[in-house]
């Protein structure tokens, strides 16, 4: 009688694991891990340049850590975000900082958790960059300070144009 207890106790434990697995209820809120097959290439030849989602680096910073990223973000602001900062050091004389836009949100929410550093003099060429346009960025993620991506930004192209506002209104 007990041993029928304690078999009848294993198949239910085992066919709610079974049920919570296949369900909505584990696989929602997940961020996605980034493919495989990418980080295998990136481990090979750390130049090779990783497409990433921005998300995807913020989340999970120190498997980016030392490795070449590249991917596409709507432009927010330069900023001086995170320079001077000892642990990760980018000097203000020399870099400037700029923030892109969180794309998990339909408001205009910059994404603080990852800093981007572009060299004052490439930044120059940049000046006329206006929110919202959108941009293909590649760097090297060189520290994972504070729980935060931090990138050093080697390439930056400007994809596509905002449109101009009017009247404070798209």
């Amino acid at each position: 009688m007990r041993k029928f207890r304690y078999i009848k106790t294993a198949a239910l434990v085992f066919l709610c694991a079974a049920a919570l697995t296949t369900s909505n209820l584990c696989t929602e809120g997940v961020v996605a891990a980034p493919e495989a097959v990418t980080l295998q290439q990136a481990q090979a030849a750390p130049d090779i340049a990783i497409e990433v989602k921005p998300l995807s680096v913020v989340n999970s910073p120190k498997i980016y850590l030392n490795k070449t990223i590249k991917m596409n973000a709507k432009f927010d602001k330069f900023s001086t975000l995170g320079l001077d900062y000892k642990p990760a050091l980018k000097s203000s004389e020399d870099y400037i900082s700029f923030l892109i836009k969180r794309d998990d949100t339909n408001y205009d929410i910059p994404l603080s958790e990852m800093k981007l550093f572009l060299k004052r003099d490439v930044a120059e060429k940049f000046i006329d960059l206006k929110t919202d346009d959108e941009i293909s960025i590649t760097g090297k993620v060189f520290s994972d300070a504070l729980g935060d991506a931090w990138v050093d930004v080697t390439n930056l192209t400007i994809v596509k144009k905002a449109p101009e506002k009017k009247d404070g209104v798209n």
